[in-house]
């Protein structure tokens, strides 16, 4: 499986980590779909970005979670560049930042149903392509929370965690196909969605790293391109923290 003359389907990739992962497919030869719920002209402006680059893309609009605008999106994605042989499953899924105790259900649920429904729906739509063309590559993003919780993000990691658990599922019954499942589990990556973070947290979380460094979404792109390509791994997940789990 190899990104050059092959077709990629990004959700969620109008922005951050999603936009870098879509540049990073295209630079390297494939033809990307840049998929967006909300933010049109941000993903315009990535499509722009590869064509001027010399890349092939296209802006696709639907709601991850939604089966009918997903199962629409990639159709369009099949007739507008061919069939999909690379999957980037990145669609965000927002959710409250409260500890347990104050934490609704309704916020709870909303973000463990939308995030397992965005990669079911996903890969659902993509798979048959697939094994069109017999073989293919599926990349989650995952977190660093996952296994390594913090204060308010207890949706965050359940959802996330059960992510990894479907990843290695996947991996399990589509590896006889041809199909390789993986997933890339971020630490603190510097995006428009930590901007918000005091500036403490951003450096504590730097200390924590033999690299010293907080993450940019160029480094979590970088991991992704590679995890597609890399022909005999399946079923796992690459932390890109910096070396952050030494500790």
């Amino acid at each position: 499986m190899t990104i050059r003359g092959n077709v990629a389907l990004v959700t969620g990739a109008s922005r951050g980590i999603g936009a870098a992962i879509a540049r990073s497919l295209a630079a390297q030869g494939a033809s990307v779909a840049v998929n967006y719920h909300a933010s049109e002209a941000a993903a315009q402006g990535v499509v722009a970005d590869i064509r001027q680059a010399g890349g092939r893309a296209l802006a696709v609009k639907g709601d991850a979670r939604d089966r009918g605008q997903i199962e629409a999106m990639a159709a369009t994605v099949k007739a507008e560049l061919g069939p999909i042989g690379l999957l980037v499953l990145n669609a965000s899924i927002g959710f409250p930042m409260k500890g347990f105790l104050e934490y609704p259900w309704e916020a709870f649920e909303a973000k463990l149903m939308g995030e397992m429904s965005a990669a079911f729906h996903g890969c659902r739509a993509v798979v048959p392509q697939m094994l069109e063309r017999k073989g293919g590559s599926i990349v989650a993003i995952t977190s660093g929370l996952a296994r390594n919780p913090g204060w308010g993000f207890c949706a965050h990691s359940a959802a996330k965690g059960a992510l990894e658990g479907f990843v290695r599922a996947l991996a399990f019954e589509l590896g006889p196909m041809g199909i390789r499942v993986n997933a890339v589990a971020p630490g603190l990556t510097l995006t428009d969605a930590t901007v918000h973070l005091p500036e403490k947290h951003k450096q504590a979380a730097a200390e924590h790293t033999p690299l010293r460094r907080n993450g940019q979404a160029e480094d979590v792109a970088e991991a992704v391109t590679g995890l597609l390509q890399t022909g005999f791994v399946t079923g796992a997940t690459l932390p890109v923290n910096g070396g952050g789990y030494i500790f």
